[in-house]
């Protein structure tokens, strides 16, 4: 099979990026559809436009339903084909820059992404995850191109929440960890193909990043301060993850992450990266890796506050029987487990479950860290 590497054509990080937006835009066209949720409106999505519109852009503003179902898509869709627009801007992060995409993919117009947390690597790949309306993975959507424009305003960036930035470094973090599992099992990236040696550097370089300069960034951003650590992270969180998972591909991590947002209750008050995090602690469970190894994978997410007990992340109350039911979409062989080097079943999913539960506890009784927490 053949290699293969996509990747967006412009990626543009800076501090105050909104204020030259229009000048990297520009070259899309001037008839845009601009997607965003209220939210994110009311940050900087309104200041965004306004900006846009004295640049004599011509504005049509959507605002996001919050979910990335086909419905939604149609919704939107409709209202770009009504207006002869030009691109679609995404305004935001997560499902609105899905959405976006799927929308400018729809129509063949420019697909045009305004990044507000680095809160995943979502924003520079070709695909979109498509949810059902009560918010359960139903398909990963590939494109034939990545965004046209990728932008990524640091200080809007800070001056989200801390929780955010750590989502997206456990985003992040996985990425490595399963290129690496889909390199032993000669499986294929997202695009269909084999990797390329530029793919799993990429992987590599995102790790090295996120142990090298992750609690600085995360201090940073307590503070709202845009600081050289916070700005590698935020390249870290989006551009290198993004092009280290669609390239290098995904494994055990993101498949347990999807089992687990099919589970009813509390677990939905969790981000993507912080299911993700507990997957990647499975996944290395189930790789039977080392305890030193493990150890500072743990570490490091523990000191960025991710929720990797089930306490935490709400997996105490859930019945076995709905563990069983998450762990058999995990194996799905429609789901990306098969990129493990080894088959799992979901029996040992299970077990790795409450594995991760057993063995973060115990670390932080080796180390005396509050059992309450994380």
């Amino acid at each position: 099979m053949d290699k293969v590497f996509g990747s967006p054509s412009r990626y543009i990080q800076g501090k105050d990026l909104l204020v030259r937006a229009g000048q990297y835009i520009e070259p899309h066209g001037k008839k845009l559809l601009v997607l965003a949720d209220e939210q994110v409106q009311e940050i900087c999505g309104n200041e965004l436009v306004n900006g846009l519109k004295e640049d004599d852009f011509e504005i049509t503003n959507v605002t996001f339903n919050g979910e990335c179902s086909f419905k939604e898509i149609e919704r939107v869709a409709s209202i770009g084909q009504e207006n002869g627009v030009d691109a679609i801007l995404g305004v935001g992060t997560g499902k609105a820059l899905d959405t976006a995409k799927a929308v400018a993919a729809e129509l063949d117009v420019s697909m045009l992404i305004f990044n507000t947390l680095a809160s995943s690597d979502a924003p520079t790949s070709g695909l979109s995850v498509i949810y059902t309306e009560d918010g359960e993975v139903e398909k990963y959507q590939f494109y034939d191109k990545n965004p046209d424009l990728v932008m990524n305003d640091t200080r809007i960036i800070a001056q989200g929440p801390e929780r955010m930035l750590a989502s997206g470094m456990a985003d992040a973090l996985a990425t490595l960890v399963e290129a690496r599992a889909t390199s032993q099992a000669n499986g294929d990236n997202m695009l269909d193909g084999k990797a390329t040696i530029a793919g799993y550097a990429i992987a590599e370089k995102c790790e090295e990043i996120l142990f090298q300069y992750g609690l600085q960034a995360y201090a940073a951003n307590k503070e709202q301060r845009v600081t050289p650590a916070l700005e590698a992270v935020v390249e870290a969180n989006t551009l290198l993850s993004g092009l280290g998972f669609e390239n290098g591909g995904i494994a055990g991590a993101h498949a347990i992450h999807n089992g687990l947002a099919a589970i009813q209750g509390d677990i939905h008050e969790m981000t993507h990266g912080e299911k993700v995090a507990y997957g990647i602690v499975a996944q290395m469970i189930l790789e039977n890796k080392p305890a030193k190894e493990l150890d500072r994978y743990i570490g490091f997410m523990l000191q960025l506050d991710l929720p990797i007990t089930k306490k935490a992340i709400h997996l105490d109350q859930v019945s076995e029987e709905e563990l069983k039911k998450a762990a058999e979409l995990a194996v799905d062989p429609d789901d990306t487990m098969s990129n493990m080097p080894f088959e799992v079943t979901a029996d040992e999913v299970v077990e790795a479950l409450h594995a991760v539960d057993v063995y973060v506890n115990d670390y932080k009784k080796r180390y005396q860290l509050d059992q309450g927490t994380s």
